[in-house]
């Protein structure tokens, strides 16, 4: 494996975190994988921060929107996908304040009428808890899916 001085890990990082927003903990075991020692990482990651490469507040704002946006998860996958990736829980909060309520709320909606179409149930409480399983699963609250599911959505 190519050794790489400080310089050249720096350089690597910042077109690293240029391409795409990234989180701290993407960055350190990309560093890990270059051979970075922890002081070496401790000073790359320093940089990273003072010049802005790295952000977490905007980093949290820009998954939880294209999570929400195009993997069309709930807040509660989300949240848990970001502690995964070693945020605090005031970082998370800053990120999914910029959810917007109404296009959430439409998504939920058209993920339950489309799921809707493909269940087989013999009643409507067996289809209700299918569809309320398969909103949990995409990590949507329970009380964000009831007031979808209870008042039926035609």
């Amino acid at each position: 494996m190519k050794e790489y001085s400080e310089k050249e890990l720096m350089n690597k990082a910042e077109a690293f975190c240029s391409a795409v927003e990234r989180c701290p903990s993407d960055v350190e075991m990309k560093l890990k994988g270059w051979g970075a020692t922890p002081e070496t990482m401790a000073e790359v990651m320093a940089h990273l921060f003072k010049e802005k490469y790295l952000d977490t507040i905007r980093f949290c704002s820009a998954y939880v929107h294209d999570k929400y946006r195009f993997n069309q998860w709930g807040r509660v996958k989300i949240a848990q996908s970001l502690r995964i990736k070693g945020l605090s829980q005031e970082e998370i909060n800053a990120g999914m304040e910029n959810i917007d309520e109404e296009e959430y709320n439409e998504i939920l909606q058209n993920l339950l009428k489309q799921k809707q179409r493909t269940i087989k149930a013999g009643t409507d409480y067996e289809r209700n808890a299918k569809l309320i399983r398969f909103a949990v699963g995409r990590g949507f609250a329970m009380q964000e899916i009831l007031k979808f599911v209870k008042g039926d959505f035609e």
